[in-house]
């Protein structure tokens, strides 16, 4: 039986010495591995797909519901995607060595802070394949090494991905170990990562609630996460209502099963009656099932009356709960009591009410006229994401390749001594 202790140690203390040397690689060396593994994916897509289609024949086996199924489909087009992704985060300004602040002090010296790569990545993910290459092309531009920990749904997807930005990686002269992925997929693998001090800086946990919380449970290493994503439209009483029915059919159908789906409708009370009949209409068509408080049942009696549980649900399907309100306070005080400060929305063309929402809404993203949908590394121009943190310390939202790496002070000066 294998020691899966000494196995994590391994990855561990390999990708310790692969950052170490990832951190003296220039620029130019890195954006030249990135440019050669976007066209490594696209070259070896067949491959890919066939290892993909092992996972998803696998996972209908296993009755893996249809949003499940949808995370861990990859296409020609979504390979292509995947390519592109890592194309823009080569392209990108590197974050590394950039000095923020810079400023001479009354004794004569110049203090700043440098960006620096944070080291050891520990990615921990469930059925995206696509987190692989995003996660190593992120961890790779910010001068960091990378374990990549996927589920076992998405287990050959993984590995074949894995070996093809790994190899030609080494090939384009960086540390053969910077990006590593476990390849075993025992529940146990997870917590020795989250505990490995010394050898992995940070973890970041991607899936669903369950998940996230045992990593954060089990950890001695920090965790940049978000538990869910229960995110709000709020319907003003100001809104365009053309555009809202887009918005807000965009927002839910669009990719349900995805954290910055919608999964809760605000409406203010004066449009609900004129603006909620044909967007339920539209929502039917789609198949979601629709679930509202009592002013939506009055509306449409044909919507199942939401329970408390409804209000902070992600459902991550075709279901949508609704809530008809009397004001902007209201909705609110909703999104503060029920949100996971992932992504909120209004819809409004009331300049003040807009403002106030930006002000008060305290969400890692806040949104005015626009799809929750947009709530994405990609959208954001950061090419892709290492993950969305809803923290408040250290990086919030989106995570980018600046969100991987940390900074030090320099301080310069000519025989400065302190007085």
């Amino acid at each position: 039986m294998m020691d899966l202790g000494a196995y994590i140690n391994e990855l561990g203390t390999k990708a310790r010495k692969a950052a170490i040397e990832m951190a003296r690689v220039d620029s130019a060396t890195k954006r030249d591995a990135l440019m050669r593994i976007a066209e490594a994916v696209e070259k070896h897509s067949g491959q890919i797909l066939e290892s993909n289609a092992r996972d998803l024949a696998a996972g209908r086996a296993a009755s893996l519901n249809e949003a499940m199924l949808d995370r861990l489909t990859l296409t020609e087009k979504r390979i292509t995607a995947m390519a592109r992704a890592i194309a823009e985060i080569a392209d990108q300004p590197d974050p590394v060595g950039e000095v923020e602040h810079s400023v001479i002090r009354p004794s004569g010296i110049r203090v700043g802070r440098m960006r620096v790569p944070i080291g050891v990545i520990g990615i921990i993910y469930e059925a995206r394949p696509n987190v692989t290459t995003d996660a190593a092309a992120l961890c790779l531009k910010a001068g960091n090494a990378c374990v990549l920990r996927g589920g076992k749904e998405a287990l050959h997807s993984n590995v074949a991905l894995a070996r093809v930005v790994s190899e030609t990686a080494a090939g384009a002269g960086l540390p053969p170990d910077a990006v590593q992925l476990v390849g075993v997929t025992d529940r146990e693998t997870v917590a020795l990562m989250a505990q490995a001090e010394g050898l992995i800086d940070v973890i970041i946990p991607r899936g669903g609630e369950a998940l996230i919380r045992s990593v954060v449970a089990a950890a001695k290493v920090p965790v940049i996460k978000h538990y869910k994503g229960v995110c709000h439209t709020y319907v003003d009483a100001d809104a365009d209502l053309d555009m809202a029915q887009k918005i807000c059919f965009n927002a839910k159908v669009q990719r349900p099963g995805v954290c910055n789906a919608m999964e809760t409708l605000l409406v203010h009370e004066k449009i609900a009656g004129a603006f909620l009949p044909p967007l339920f209409a539209q929502y039917r068509q789609a198949g979601v099932s629709l679930r509202g408080c009592s002013k939506t049942i009055e509306i449409d009696s044909n919507v199942l009356r939401a329970t408390e549980e409804d209000w902070y649900a992600e459902y991550l399907d075709l279901i949508l709960a609704v809530r008809v309100v009397s004001s902007l306070d209201e909705a609110i005080e909703h999104i503060r009591m029920y949100g996971s400060a992932h992504t909120d929305a209004i819809v409004t063309r009331n300049i003040q009410a807009a403002e106030r929402f930006v002000r008060e809404v305290d969400s890692s993203s806040v949104m005015v006229n626009v799809s929750t949908r947009f709530s994405d590394g990609g959208e954001y121009g950061l090419g892709a994401e290492i993950g969305i943190s809803t923290d408040k310390l250290h990086a919030r939202g989106p995570m980018g390749a600046a969100d991987l790496t940390t900074t030090k002070w320099v301080v310069t000066g000519d025989g400065a001594i302190r007085q």
